[in-house]
């Protein structure tokens, strides 16, 4: 029974660490943006900055694999890149070690308060309690995702020490104190110190278990060196269970952890045994004391960080060969190479500046076409692999709109004439537009999945009448986008009017399923479902006609005038309503029979 209990508990932590991963990771991504990202990248920029950053971070925390587990999520993210992740795991091996020091204060006149007050569960209760004020007492949304993120990491450090408790009766297990110091044998005492950490799920626990030996007198250096080499692969085992979900990146992130340390054992127990069988050295029988673990683990972890700090680049070669990219991968890839285009340098040069913006501009516009067209397919033909691809591009989208606003905000401070002024200003009301246009195709996903989880359907009046404002709304986004694209100001000019008509339609169909409701054709349920959808539908084509303003401000004569209140090349009263009246009849008198359920280019699956 005590064995089976041990399993369950152990158990219980790997969720609690997986649970605490993931809410830490979402909460990073809501409140930082890319504000995190720009700190990240100066405090990484360089592999030595990654390497102190690591030690650091990991100093405070006392835990190579927490930290290793968050850079996983920024990887995971993006906001990390591969190489500076490598040389923040480099340095966490380095700061891990300053745990063994810290438990040295134990053995000093017997004192363990410093050692306590520095624990992981003081930390991590500190965390929670922060967390949970800042969720409780903040009313702003930035201040609840920070709460998350120090929910999130106490949750992740209380499933860390779940594991550890699970199996601390072994501590106390003579047989297996016996077996440890028996382990003189190189091969022997480095698989035990890989097995022991991987059971414990902790490097420091490990360390102190070797330190609490070494006080009986037992422990030579023979057989406590190749164990705190084995220490160092065991403790990679969290963070591979942590790379369980993550992207590519973040797997590659998780190998590099574990390869770092595969690379140390090996070097040491090549290097120094070969040394050994030559020499012989006297100190091997020399009995070892918690002090010189705690030297020995740090001279171990800090020699190979530099033996491998100028292979950072040939490690981030030799992962991406071990973890290749699918080709949904190299998708995202190139969905991403219009940032590349947002080139600093070209900053004092505001015309060429502004140029490489149109081009993201341009980039974004068919990402946001493509997705729209993506969430309106769900809604007839719903999966799950389809729906996470239009949440995974509307990330995309939104990392446009962030970088490329960013970029113009930094053109704004240079030097520029007026109409580059009226320009960026333009550029960015259009991006602004674009990322909206993005969220609410991502809502309309959002309410499939409802709508597939919840098994609600429609009627067949009602869903007739969805399939018309589904069409109605991808020509609305087909035709704004292709006049943006191709600056056609005909075609820019329809888009009011014909927002309008959408919206009068949406309205209409509010009204019909109203009635559908009265009469018991409908329920409640699929009644706010239905309502939801053509609500975003209506604020689709809303941001559609501010994206088709900037065409019409593009023709202005007065270019004072501002793109949301142009009035240049403004349709006459009989031209609108003859614009309004064609799109009620293209659509109002359509049946699901005579239109196809899905009108879309060929490149938007």
């Amino acid at each position: 029974m005590q064995v089976v209990s041990m399993v369950l508990s152990l158990l219980c932590g790997v969720a609690l660490f997986l649970f605490g991963m993931s809410l830490m990771g979402d909460g990073l991504k809501r409140v930082a943006g890319n504000k995190l990202e720009t700190f990240l990248y100066k405090m990484t920029n360089t592999p030595l900055k990654g390497i102190l950053l690591g030690a650091g971070v990991t100093s405070v925390i006392q835990s190579s694999s927490a930290t290793t587990v968050m850079v996983i999520g920024f990887v995971n993210s993006g906001m990390m890149k591969l190489h500076q992740a490598i040389a923040i795991t480099l340095g966490a091996n380095i700061g891990t070690s300053i745990t063994g020091w810290i438990l040295c204060l134990s053995y000093i006149e017997g004192s363990a308060g410093i050692a306590k007050l520095l624990s992981s569960a003081t930390i991590s209760a500190i965390a929670a309690i922060a967390g949970i004020l800042c969720r409780m007492l903040s009313k702003r949304s930035v201040y609840k995702n920070i709460g998350n993120i120090l929910l999130g990491f106490a949750v992740l450090m209380v499933g860390m020490q779940t594991m550890s408790a699970a199996v601390s009766p072994l501590k106390d297990s003579k047989a297996f104190t016996q077996a440890v110091t028996m382990f003189a044998n190189p091969f022997l005492g480095i698989l035990l110190g890989i097995v022991m950490t991987a059971i414990l799920q902790s490097a420091s626990a490990s360390i102190g278990i070797v330190q609490a030996l070494s006080v009986t007198g037992a422990l030579t250096f023979a057989t406590a060196f190749p164990v705190i080499l084995g220490i160092g692969v065991g403790a990679a085992g969290p963070v591979m269970l942590s790379a369980i979900g993550a992207n590519k990146n973040g797997k590659r992130t998780a190998l590099a952890y574990l390869l770092e340390n595969v690379f140390g054992m090996l070097l040491w127990a090549i290097g120094f045994y070969a040394l050994n069988a030559v020499f012989s050295f006297s100190f091997m029988h020399m009995t070892v004391n918690p002090m010189l673990i705690a030297l020995i683990n740090s001279v171990v972890r800090i020699v190979t960080a530099i033996i491998l700090f100028p292979f950072i680049k040939a490690m981030e070669k030799l992962l991406m060969l071990l973890v290749k990219d699918s080709a949904e991968d190299l998708e995202d890839i190139a969905d991403s190479a219009d940032f590349d285009l947002l080139e600093e340098r070209l900053l004092p040069l505001p015309a060429v500046a502004l140029g490489q913006v149109e081009r993201v501009v341009y980039g974004m516009t068919k990402k946001v076409r493509k997705n729209v067209g993506r969430a309106l397919n769900l809604i007839h033909e719903f999966t799950q692999k389809k729906y996470e691809k239009v949440q995974r591009k509307e990330d995309l989208i939104d990392k446009y709109e962030s970088k490329t606003g960013e970029y113009l905000i930094q053109l704004t401070k240079q030097q520029m004439n007026s109409q580059q002024t009226r320009k960026a200003t333009m550029l960015l009301r259009v991006i602004g537009d674009l990322e909206r246009i993005g969220d609410y195709a991502s809502n309309v996903a959002r309410m499939t999945n409802e709508i597939n989880d919840q098994n609600i359907t429609f009627s067949e009046d009602a869903q007739r009448d969805l399939n018309i404002v589904i069409e109605a709304t991808r020509d609305m986004v087909n035709s704004t986008m292709k006049a943006y694209q191709e600056h056609d100001l005909q075609t820019a000019m329809r888009t009011k009017p014909s927002s309008a008509a959408l919206a009068n339609l949406c309205e209409i169909l509010k009204a019909r399923h109203i009635g559908r409701l009265s009469r018991g054709e409908c329920n409640l349920t699929q009644g706010t479902a239905y309502t939801e959808l053509l609500n975003s539908f209506e604020r689709i084509a809303s941001h559609c006609v501010a994206v088709s303003g900037a065409v019409r401000r593009e023709y202005q004569a007065n270019p004072d005038i501002h793109v949301h209140s142009a009035k240049a090349y403004e349709l006459s009263e009989q031209q609108y309503q003859e614009i309004f009246d064609a799109f009620m009849a293209k659509y109002d008198v359509l049946s699901s029979e005579e239109r196809p359920l899905s009108v879309e280019d060929e490149d938007v699956e």
